[in-house]
């Protein structure tokens, strides 16, 4: 009895009306095609084989120069919708001036970013309480200071372009304020842990005055680098200030002791509560409430308002000809002292910050570095200088990581030849390993993308993956050299029958990789290096592998021929 077939697969059958059939019908007639193709370019490759070898292997190490133009970064800047900016107005500016000019600030950055910004707040002074400044990465130290935080309508903006606008534009009308700018994203902050700049420079030492004039040259030289910006000295030397200092000698005769200036004077200047705090019970709520009693401020406008203050004794209650002026028991001199004190191992230390901008940030470490010692012989004998901060922790991470890269290798090398128990067989294997760093060094050099720790972190993946791809066309030539014992016949036969699979793994890592290359994360560089790195590592699984496979086990061939002959 005949069996039944089907009749589409007859010469001059009609063709299948289904389009999906259609199409795999079409793309297998293709594919079979372009598999042809590779077949005749392969057997080209493996007959000039050593030509092929020696160029593509020069081609590779040649392109490894690459990383050395790419620069270096730890976590690359993301687009983001806001951006975090300190104003710094002169010193000793009231809060209530601050905040005025903030104001103006705000007004500046809409007419600088026209369109851009959805809204503006900012805070001037110091918090209320000590602890909010600890979760915050601000340079804050005084009423002159203000935090502004600019919201962006896109969330996807070039923070960067917009830095450098305000940079120029705000310098030109606020001659005399500083404004520096913050990271506005949780990795930066986590980076920093908690500075505002990713590079933190620190003098440290008993004496204070040579250690920030030292400070101050150091930051001058920052100033100077390319790329460098918003290089500042946390700590300030010349806050103004009115020192009282009072007669004892004259005080005793009067009665009046220290205490009695110091208390008067702050009872005037800041309230009772600094010198003794009283609350009042309210009978009705049984809520206590802080006195606060002290002078209107705008009746404290002058030295010599602060000079009639009234000095009574604490102790012992004076009648009104034992009442003396301030004026009368001290002097008053306007001097520069510290804005805020910073220790360090218990000595004073001052913070010069310096973030990049328009650069790498390793290279701008390096000429931060690269200052320091050259300026160590005018260092102040006492003072230690370190470099701390995210930048500091960078090269700390790529040491790691390209460790951890050779060490992969290292590993699935020797996992390969426990597997095909032989040493010759996985080297084999991890000659396209050399194809994958090219890749990878072309990919990021034409996207513009820095070299850091993600890019590095897809460098490991593309080495796992270019590893697998190599083991299938191996493997196969070793089936069939040990089938027919032909090593050029076997390398073309394992490019062709390995030819679908290798093309499948690696296209599929390639696609889902697409939309993170193309994203705006911090994972791009992730997956730009992996896309690039395995389109090569891809070529030279398909043609430099099975060329070295020829070359190795042909020249085995040709020496176990020899004696028989």
């Amino acid at each position: 009895m005949p069996q039944p077939h089907d009749s589409r697969g007859e010469a001059g059958a009609s063709p299948s009306r289904n389009p999906f059939v259609r199409f795999q019908k079409a793309f297998e007639r293709r594919f079979d095609r372009f598999r042809e193709r590779y077949g005749a370019l392969l057997e080209q490759a493996i007959a000039r084989r050593r030509a092929f070898v020696s160029v593509s292997l020069a081609i590779a190490v040649a392109s490894l120069s690459l990383f050395f133009f790419l620069g270096r970064d730890y976590f690359p800047e993301i687009r983001s919708n806001v951006i975090q900016m300190h104003m710094r107005a002169p010193l000793g500016t009231r809060i209530e001036v601050s905040g005025r000019i903030a104001t103006l600030v705000s007004n500046s950055v809409e007419e600088l970013l026209p369109g851009q910004v959805e809204h503006i707040v900012s805070n001037c002074g110091l918090p209320v309480g000590p602890h909010n400044l600890a979760f915050i990465p601000t340079p804050t130290i005084g009423s002159q200071d203000c935090d502004l935080t600019i919201l962006l309508k896109n969330e996807k903006s070039p923070v960067w372009e917009y830095r450098r606008i305000l940079r120029k534009g705000l310098k030109e009308r606020y001659p005399g304020t500083e404004f520096t700018f913050q990271p506005s994203d949780l990795t930066a902050k986590i980076l920093n842990f908690g500075a505002p700049a990713p590079i933190d420079v620190q003098v440290n030492g008993p004496e204070m005055s040579p250690n920030y004039e030292f400070a101050r040259k150091l930051a001058g030289k920052f100033r100077e680098i390319p790329g460098a910006a918003d290089v500042v000295i946390q700590q300030t030397m010349r806050t103004p200030t009115l020192l009282v200092e009072g007669d004892r000698t004259f005080g005793l005769g009067v009665n009046k002791t220290l205490k009695d200036m110091a208390d008067n004077l702050l009872m005037t200047t800041a309230g009772s509560q600094q010198v003794d705090q009283i609350y009042w019970l309210d009978p009705s709520t049984g809520m206590s409430y802080l006195i606060n009693v002290y002078t209107p401020q705008p009746q404290v406008n002058s030295v010599n308002t602060l000079k009639t203050v009234p000095v009574d004794s604490s102790d012992s209650p004076s009648t009104d000809g034992d009442v003396q002026l301030l004026g009368n028991l001290a002097d008053m001199t306007p001097e520069g002292t510290p804005g805020v004190i910073t220790h360090g191992n218990i000595m004073p230390l001052f913070n010069i910050y310096v973030s990049a901008e328009g650069r790498d940030l390793g290279g701008v470490l390096a000429e931060v570095q690269k200052i320091t010692r050259n300026l160590t012989s005018e260092k102040p004998r006492s003072a230690e200088v370190e470099i701390h901060g995210q930048a500091s922790l960078m090269y700390d991470a790529y040491a790691e990581l390209i460790f951890g890269l050779l060490a992969a290798v290292a590993l699935v090398y020797l996992l390969i030849v426990v597997n095909f128990q032989s040493w010759l067989d996985p080297f084999i294997i991890i000659t396209a390993l050399p194809g994958a760093l090219a890749g990878i060094a072309w990919s990021l050099f034409l996207t513009h993308t820095r070299l850091s720790e993600p890019a590095l972190t897809g460098a490991i993946m593309t080495m796992g993956t270019g590893t697998a791809n190599s083991i299938l066309v191996v493997s196969y030539a070793r089936e069939r050299l040990h089938e027919h014992g032909d090593a050029l016949r076997a390398a073309i036969e394992a490019g062709t029958t390995r030819f679908r699979p290798v093309l499948m793994t690696a296209s599929a890592m390639i696609i889902g990789m697409v939309p993170m290359a193309t994203g705006y994360s911090q994972n791009a560089p992730l997956g730009r290096a992996v896309i690039g790195g395995l389109l090569v590592a891809t070529l030279f699984t398909l043609f430099f592998v099975p060329c070295v496979y020829a070359i190795v086990y042909g020249r085995r061939a040709a020496r176990h021929k020899e004696p028989a002959s």
